[in-house]
């Protein structure tokens, strides 16, 4: 990655994490509950949210779309947790035992960005942040095919992969949003 890109990348992980941790401290692990596909309609409803809110120019809910975007982020970084949790993990882990993971995704994500940044040479920064959200929707879209295929593909990449590829748009979404506000 580029310096800048790496430092916005981090900028916005650190507030993602501090959310999921002050969530982690007053929900705990309620989300072990949940069902890989239903960690995918959570983050479709979110994304959903955000293209209605774009495309009529205003909201009734005061939830910010960033806020929809950190949640995006979140919500991936616990579907690639979840996915390598089994039922005989507890279904109450503390933050400091999920920090780790929590981390672990992380990097390895921001790896993914960095390999494809270096190819695509941030083409992202290009992008309208409605066009990144379709993005998100139609990643959504495959992964709810896939789940329904029971994690079947013939040449795709998988479900994490596609996990990844969101919350790495979402972290665009969110360094675009706070650029146009600098602007």
């Amino acid at each position: 990655m580029e310096n800048k890109t790496s430092s916005e990348y981090r900028e916005v992980i650190s507030l993602c994490k501090q959310l999921f941790e002050n969530k982690t401290k007053d929900y705990g692990t309620a989300w072990r509950v949940l069902r890989l596909p239903s960690i995918t309609d959570q983050i479709m409803i979110k994304a959903q949210r955000i293209r209605s809110i774009q495309e009529k120019g205003n909201q009734k809910v005061e939830d910010s779309i960033q806020g929809e975007f950190i949640g995006i982020i979140n919500y991936c970084i616990i579907a690639l947790m979840q996915s390598r949790l089994t039922d005989k993990d507890p279904m109450e882990i503390s933050f400091e035992e999920l920090e780790p993971h929590y981390d672990h995704w992380v990097n390895e994500t921001a790896q993914l960005l960095e390999n494809k940044n270096h190819d695509y040479g941030e083409a992202w920064r290009q992008m309208r942040v409605s066009s990144i959200t379709d993005i998100i929707l139609m990643k959504l879209h495959r992964v709810k095919q896939i789940e329904d295929n029971r994690g079947k593909t013939l040449v795709s990449e998988g479900v994490l992969a596609n996990y990844q590829d969101i919350l790495n748009y979402a972290v665009f979404c969110l360094i675009k949003l706070k650029s146009e506000l600098n602007d």
